[in-house]
């Protein structure tokens, strides 16, 4: 974090927007979780949309399902993380970088903490569910570059809402498909995940631009007191 010369990774147009859509999105989180705390079935939804309990596709989909699911794996994720925290710092983006590794890992310490929390399973009582780690990862790494690309070439209000939510929703879909399609996970776990990124990811970033700031703050003080 290079202080206030280095671009904001929150940018100002997009800070209430995503506020008011953390919001939101922690309180589909908390009923959800409140919704289906120590279950161990499929829910109302999960059944309406598939039978999770089941793989629900064949090769040669499945292995798209496999190999989407191995990128929310330790090795997969730990290769997404590095790639993108180098893409950052090439592009002389260093709080991003510091974003990607602190947003995906306070979203996946969230999705660990309530999975915990709820107690929902699928397969057996060691298999917590809810929320869906896999799905919160990639969403909240997905978030982060979208992030980068509205501040980079300065998308307004509206158009960096529309990037930010069109990336979400595509990473969130595709890693909950797999999910979903492999049997990992129900549905509202799913979507219990992709919520937890979207309300994890901009609290995040606010906090690093907000300490950022303050140690650029305290940096430019103390070259003022030495030049005194």
């Amino acid at each position: 974090m290079t202080g206030r010369s280095a671009p904001a990774v929150l940018p100002p147009s997009l800070r209430v927007w995503l506020g008011l859509t953390a919001v939101l999105s922690a309180l589909v989180v908390v009923v959800l979780g409140v919704l289906y705390a120590g279950h161990s079935e499929p829910g109302t939804v999960d059944r309406w949309v598939v039978q999770p309990t089941a793989d629900s596709v064949r090769p040669p989909w499945r292995n798209v399902a496999l190999a989407t699911d191995f990128l929310g794996e330790p090795a997969g994720a730990a290769a997404l993380v590095v790639a993108a925290v180098t893409g950052c710092l090439l592009l002389r983006r260093p709080r991003a970088a510091v974003l990607v590794v602190a947003g995906a890992g306070m979203t996946v310490a969230t999705t660990t903490l309530l999975k915990f929390l709820v107690g929902r399973t699928i397969h057996g009582d060691d298999n917590l569910s809810y929320p869906s780690g896999h799905t919160a990862f990639l969403t909240a790494l997905a978030l982060v570059v979208a992030l980068l690309a509205t501040g980079r070439f300065g998308l307004g209000r509206r158009a960096g809402a529309l990037l930010v939510l069109a990336v979400a929703l595509v990473a969130g879909a595709a890693m909950g498909w797999a999910q979903v399609a492999l049997g990992a996970h129900y549905p509202t776990d799913v979507l219990g995940g992709w919520c937890t990124a979207l309300a994890v990811t901009p609290a995040t970033a606010w906090l690093v631009d907000l300490t950022a700031d303050r140690m650029a703050d305290r940096t430019a003080d103390t070259g003022r007191r030495d030049r005194r």
